[in-house]
């Protein structure tokens, strides 16, 4: 019998230590340490007969001239939401993970994706490790899914999925997930920090040998980040994240890394009964229930990635009835509500410090650019004075401490964007030199610091 021995690995980052510890001494994370058994290792020659199953051919070192671009044209996605955030198409040989929380529509998205794909590129195979197949083929009638080369696999044993890769020869392996795949080469349960890592690493090394794309579905811990060592991240070549507001139909895939394209980009879908249906103009649809000159509402022109998108940005004050006063924010980051509301006390003399204050951003998306905090700001105000902001404004900028409104990038797109949806009047920074190709029509309003932009837009009594 081999020897066995224990470890402490840490699983939020991999750390590895002789004894039981309380904290990680690596990401200073409680409650993360876990014992794992290391039996003693494999033989080599064990190891080789398992790897060369997928018959990958051997590596040869070339010249860079001698490099054969042709060989790594992307595949088209039919999906243009999925094919924006991937970069302009599936790249042969990458890897890919998408993370989620759960009931987000993870499996539902890899089962229209698979299907399209293998109608247009050949097989695909679908290897899910939570689901039967009767069950998957359930969903698949739900979405009126029929492919001949989609090929469809119950198994967690990686070796046995790649026994079944070398028979089928797919395009593109989809793995649902990477948590519950293992390898019997260590001694050790699905989805531990060990598990997760080499089983990654092996599907690496299959898709960059045989030009296969894989992709792996992940699971997300309580804090939002794929379960699982922070390597597996590392690993692949892109990071996709399907987020929204459970309570809300849109869905919204982001690219956190990508070697192949922009990191940052936005696809926007709609979950319906036939699955997820994508949003070509998600500004109209972000916009399409606004209610017009209502208090505390305000349009923000923001960047997700390389798309300008149209957003409501909500604002409710209240005077507190006891304690201290409250900031509930609900799509955008407490530190930038925080700012917000202490340079429009500072700065502006609101009494906001007696007052709760709610901002949210309509539709579920969640907003991180400073360029929203112009838009929050005069929300905070016109629910404050409770007088409606003109409904043909759309408002661009960051607010500074000193209450100064910065300018932002990429305006022309921002203008653009705010023009093709019907918007007159864009209140912005003050720039130093001339903008290029304002749209016909558009009337711009610039102003230097908060108090102009209350000013411009929140009438007087």
């Amino acid at each position: 019998m081999a020897k066995t021995r224990s470890k402490y690995v840490c699983q939020n980052c991999g750390w590895q230590g002789p004894r039981m510890m309380g904290r990680c001494p690596n990401c200073g994370e409680f409650g993360t340490i876990t014992e794992e058994v290391v039996a003693a290792p494999v033989k080599k020659s064990a190891k080789q007969a398992s790897r060369q199953i997928v018959g990958a051919p051997r590596s040869e070192p070339r010249r860079l001239a001698e490099v054969d671009m042709a060989q790594e044209s992307r595949m088209a996605v039919p999906m243009q939401e999925f094919s924006r955030v991937l970069g302009g198409g599936l790249v042969p040989g990458s890897i890919t993970l998408l993370g989620g929380e759960p009931g987000a529509g993870k499996s539902t998205l890899m089962t229209q994706f698979s299907g399209l794909m293998a109608n247009q590129h050949g097989r695909v195979l679908y290897v899910s490790g939570e689901e039967s197949a009767r069950q998957i083929k359930m969903r698949a009638e739900r979405l009126q899914i029929e492919a001949h080369d989609l090929f469809l696999l119950t198994e967690t044993n990686l070796t046995t999925i790649l026994g079944h890769v070398q028979e089928v020869g797919p395009e593109i392996l989809i793995i649902d997930s990477i948590q519950t795949t293992y390898t019997d080469e260590l001694d050790s349960s699905p989805g531990l920090v060990s598990q997760v890592r080499e089983c990654a690493s092996r599907l690496q090394g299959l898709a960059k040998t045989t030009g296969i794309s894989v992709i792996l579905i992940g699971h997300v811990t309580k804090e939002g980040s794929i379960a699982g060592p922070r390597v597996l991240e590392h690993i692949v070549d892109t990071v996709l994240f399907l987020e929204g507001d459970p309570f809300q139909t849109f869905r919204l895939l982001r690219s956190v890394k990508n070697r192949f394209g922009a990191t940052s980009e936005v696809g926007v879908f709609e979950m319906i009964g036939r699955g997820m249906v994508e949003v070509p103009n998600p500004s109209e649809a972000f916009l399409a229930e606004r209610v017009i000159n209502a208090p505390g509402s305000g349009i923000a022109v923001t960047m997700e990635g390389t798309r300008p998108l149209l957003v409501e940005v909500q604002a409710l004050t209240n005077p507190t009835a006891f304690g201290n006063a409250r900031r509930t924010p609900n799509g955008v980051d407490m530190s930038r509500l925080l700012l917000v509301s202490a340079v429009l006390s500072k700065r502006m003399g609101l009494r906001l410090y007696e007052q709760d204050i709610f901002v949210n951003i309509v539709g579920g998306l969640k907003i991180s650019e400073p360029a929203s905090d112009l838009a929050m700001a005069l929300a905070i105000a016109s629910s404050y004075y409770d007088r409606p902001l003109p409904a043909d404004v759309a408002i661009i900028g960051e607010i500074g401490l000193s209450g100064e409104v910065r300018t932002v990038n990429q305006m022309s797109m921002r203008l653009n964007e705010a023009a093709k949806i019907g918007f007159k009047r864009v209140l912005m920074p003050k720039t130093r030199r001339k903008l290029e190709d304002v749209p016909k029509g558009l009337q711009l309003i610039q102003v230097r610091n908060i108090a102009e932009a209350m000013d411009a837009v929140i009438p007087k009594e």
